[in-house]
């Protein structure tokens, strides 16, 4: 049959390598700077813009979505290409899904910093990016499938079935977990409520690790591995356990994020077990990559691109062996909370993500500048001082995890808590801090000097924008042949693996979500339980926007360590009003969920004012702006009507005098910081921050958690 010939489009693939080349800078400089205010607060800068708890979700949205995101793309629009003899279906579509993601990693920028957020871990942005967010994600789908549609290969490669497993889940993801009422163009309130909401988000969460930082990336695995070593797949039949297998359990693990929380017990149990099993496909995977190096391992001492791919698929598989022992009960009881979770993460995300993605580029710029790269030194710079950083980063911060609940933990002989002051903690584990922003500076050095070796690489060849190519149009033959195998015949039909794929990872989702959704009794209600006031609500409002929750969790586990230094244990049926939840993932600072009540409204003024003249020694920022800034009253009523519509029991036309309410009570408390000698107008945000924080956990008392009990 005669060849056609035709010509990949390498124009897509540099934008979207120069994007992830500017936002490993960007996203890891931030990273560099929150590492820097957990060891003094003056990096803070005393601007509400830079504070950690507004930076932090801007990091994690940086390096994810703008680094590691960019880094997908041009990944899958370099390799899909190839795979399918052919161009890109629609280079307007790849244009538009180009532009469009750097409007939305833009507004990301804009809006994080100025406080407009969800609050929502990995999915902080509001109601107008997720709409952004979702149609930007079509456009690449549908690029991606019609191209599949219009092949000239017969059969979908390994790495096709990752990119469409990826596709079809972050869109079920997103979309569920973004369902959300508006309150004003950039406010908008979760539809789901406390444990329906923390499931959720971490159903979300979990999974936003699993199908964006790891099947994507295990797709480029698939592909520029046997590239760069010129050694084929170790194993077809293990890639196809390995993809069903993972895709099926992964989606299952996300309540292993909310072990000993007020989450139902079975749910909990679920995350575990589930969480176990992805050892099995995840280790099969990373030995697949490693094992299709057989062979070639003088190659890989000579090439920083494969050192770079070796040390991505080996970090890939200590976290991936990490995470499931995490989900042990035993072990989570230390891990969670401390900065044991953090090291953890950063193994997958400087390790398996970053340094993939540095191997990509290296492999990338010389093909398609048509040149060698400019130095191998240079290379293997950036592959040793990456290393060191990621060994500096990590080792502190398991150092810190396991200092932090030892002494969180600690009794003495006596029988009281050995260290009662949370600060303790956060003083001891200082130096750790120091450490993990050293290891940082380390590997961002190593990502600058990739900058500067890539540019000059670039500066020495010429690029090729149009690159010929030739192959036989594509015979369609459906029907199964001799000898194959029945994964040969779904290979075929893409419309059938994205299907299979979508149920797949279905079925996890329905049987944890809908019956914690339906089933009344999996969040007893508790009658003392009352919605927030209209300060209150306002008030939560302003610590979502201020990122309290980054640094505060809201969840009293049921340890007699953390009953002892908080109070009593929270309940499911506490948080039935809370939209969204805020149960947290990090204690930097301790936990809230009793301290309504636990101080006078005095010791909050002045702890927000200058925390360090209430906790000496703390790294918390202060918030003088908020002793100037007005709460604005004149959203408070559309607030109060979507908590309605929501289903918090308001009466009837409570929006109309909700103002007047609200004003009634921070009379009071200014009133009240009057007798304490200090002046305050009662509109003033630090007000409506004092109610809410004095609000939080008072709505039962220790009789009320008893009868609770019993329901649960």
């Amino acid at each position: 049959m005669e060849k056609e010939t035709f010509h990949y489009d390498n124009g897509i693939v540099r934008k979207f390598a120069f994007a992830t080349m500017a936002f490993g800078i960007i996203g890891m400089l931030v990273g560099l700077t929150a590492a820097l205010q957990m060891v003094d607060p003056m990096f803070n800068f005393l601007t509400e813009w830079l504070t950690f708890g507004r930076i932090r979700p801007l990091h994690t949205n940086a390096v994810i979505f703008a680094f590691v995101g960019n880094g997908i793309f041009m990944g899958v629009y370099y390799s899909l290409q190839r795979l399918l003899k052919t161009r890109m279906w629609s280079d307007t579509l790849s244009n538009i899904n180009f532009w469009g993601w750097q409007l939305i990693i833009l507004s990301a920028v804009i809006t994080l910093p100025m406080g407009f957020t969800s609050s929502k871990e990995y999915a902080e942005l509001e109601w107008p990016i997720d709409i952004a967010i979702a149609l930007i994600w079509v456009v690449f789908g549908l690029n991606m499938f019609m191209t599949i549609l219009k092949r000239r290969e017969r059969h979908l490669y390994v790495a096709i079935w990752f990119y469409i497993a990826t596709f079809v889940t972050v869109a079920m993801l997103h979309i569920f977990n973004s369902f959300e009422i508006p309150v004003s163009f950039m406010k908008s309130y979760s539809w789901y409520a406390g444990v329906q909401d923390a499931l959720v988000q971490w159903w979300y969460g979990h999974n936003a690790v699993a199908f964006f930082l790891t099947t994507p990336y295990l797709g480029l695995m698939y592909y520029f591995i046997p590239k760069a070593s010129g050694r084929p797949v170790y194993s077809y039949r293990l890639s196809i356990i390995h993809f069903w297998a993972l895709i099926f359990i992964y989606i299952w693990a996300g309540p292993h994020h909310l072990l000993y929380s007020s989450l139902p017990d079975w749910a909990q149990t679920l995350g575990t077990v589930f969480s176990l099993m992805l050892i099995a496909p995840s280790w099969g995977g990373m030995l697949n990559g490693l094992l299709t190096l057989r062979g070639a391992w003088d190659r890989v001492r000579e090439s920083a691109v494969l050192k770079f791919m070796v040390v991505a698929v080996t970090a890939y598989g200590m976290s991936t062996f990490e995470g499931p022992m995490l989900s042990l009960k035993n072990v989570n009881a230390i891990s969670h909370f401390t900065d044991w979770t953090v090291a953890h993460v950063h193994i997958g995300g400087l390790g398996w993500n970053g340094f993939l993605t540095f191997g990509i580029l290296y492999y990338l710029i010389p093909k398609m500048w048509n040149t060698k790269l400019y130095s191998d030194k240079l290379s293997n710079f950036h592959f040793w001082i990456g290393t060191l950083g990621i060994l500096f980063y990590a080792l502190p911060l398991y150092w810190a995890g396991f200092t932090q609940s030892l002494m969180w933990k600690q009794f003495t002989e006596e029988g009281f808590l050995q260290y009662p002051n949370f600060l303790e903690t956060v003083t001891q584990i200082k130096p750790m801090y120091a450490a993990r922003a050293f290891g940082g500076s380390l590997y961002i050095t190593g990502v600058i000097a990739m900058l500067y070796n890539l540019i000059m690489t670039m500066k020495q060849g010429n690029f090729q924008k149009e690159e010929e190519a030739s192959a036989a149009p594509l015979v369609k033959d459906y029907a199964p042949h001799k000898d194959e195998g029945w994964h040969r015949v779904i290979e075929r039909k893409p419309v059938q693996m994205l299907v299979f794929s979508l149920i797949a990872v279905a079925i996890g989702g329905v049987i944890e979500i809908v019956p914690t959704m339906l089933v009344e009794s999996n969040v007893p209600t508790i009658a003392s339980v009352k919605p927030y006031t209209p300060l209150e609500l306002e008030g939560r409002d302003i610590y979502i926007r201020e990122g309290c929750n980054n640094c505060h969790s809201q969840m009293v586990r049921p340890f007699r360590s953390e009953t002892e230094r908080y109070g009593e244990y929270s309940k499911a049926g506490e948080f039935v009003y809370d939209h969204p939840h805020l149960w947290g993932s990090k204690r930097t600072g301790p936990d809230l969920h009793r301290v309504g009540g636990k101080y006078s409204d005095s010791w909050h003024y002045n702890h927000m004012w200058d925390p360090a003249s209430m906790s000496p020694g703390t790294i918390m920022p202060s918030y003088p702006w908020l002793f100037d800034s007005e709460v604005d009253t004149e959203g408070t009523a559309a607030k109060i009507r979507a908590m309605q519509t929501l289903g918090v029991p308001y009466q009837e036309g409570y929006d109309q005098i909700a103002v007047e309410d609200l004003m009634v009570q921070a009379e009071e408390i200014a009133n009240g910081l009057k007798k304490d000698g200090i002046e305050v107008l009662p509109e003033t945000e630090i007000v409506a921050l004092i109610a809410y924080l004095q609000r939080i956990g008072t709505d039962i008392k220790v009789k009320d958690a008893q009868a609770a009990m019993v329901t649960e």
